[in-house]
């Protein structure tokens, strides 16, 4: 069975635009930094914390509102008798911005191909954050320390 010309150049141009289409859906997501904004709960049993304490119960919040990061982070560690807070914020900037704390501590955020990445410096030492949102619509967190094997950190959308 033949195609007629006409036919086949309709069909070309439709897929060329089906294409187009997904391209522009693709980079609109990426750029689309609010993506990860809103309260996350962490889920222990999809984590994969490499033989370090286990977070029993943990939130993650992100806001990211025309160039101002916020995220804050609450974690409960097993048999830890406290909850550990953490929240860093960034000023207005386009790509990236540093916060400084006291003369020891520094983070930095900056958003790299649709993936935020949380850089803390404290004492020498730098651990890399960095949030990104799964194809399952779970946010999963991948943290690097010096010293320790990388964990990977699975949150439900609350």
């Amino acid at each position: 069975m033949s195609v007629p010309w006409h036919g086949a150049c309709f069909h070309i141009r439709m897929k060329k635009y089906a294409v187009a289409a997904l391209i522009f859906a693709i980079a609109a997501f990426a750029s689309d930094h609010s993506v990860l904004n809103g309260t996350w709960k962490l889920a222990p049993a999809q984590s994969d914390f490499a033989g370090q304490a286990v977070v029993q119960t943990g939130t993650v919040t992100i806001g990211d509102h025309q160039g101002v990061i916020v995220v804050s982070r609450s974690f409960k560690y097993e048999g830890a008798t406290e909850t550990f807070f953490y929240n860093d914020s960034t000023g207005n900037s386009k790509d990236s911005a540093t916060i400084h704390s006291g003369k020891d501590l520094k983070t930095k955020t900056k958003w790299n191909d649709g993936v935020l990445k949380v850089t803390t410096t404290l004492s020498g030492a730098t651990t890399l954050e960095s949030y990104s949102l799964a194809a399952d619509g779970t946010m999963q967190v991948k943290v690097e320390r010096p010293e320790r094997k990388p964990i990977t950190l699975v949150f439900e959308r609350q």
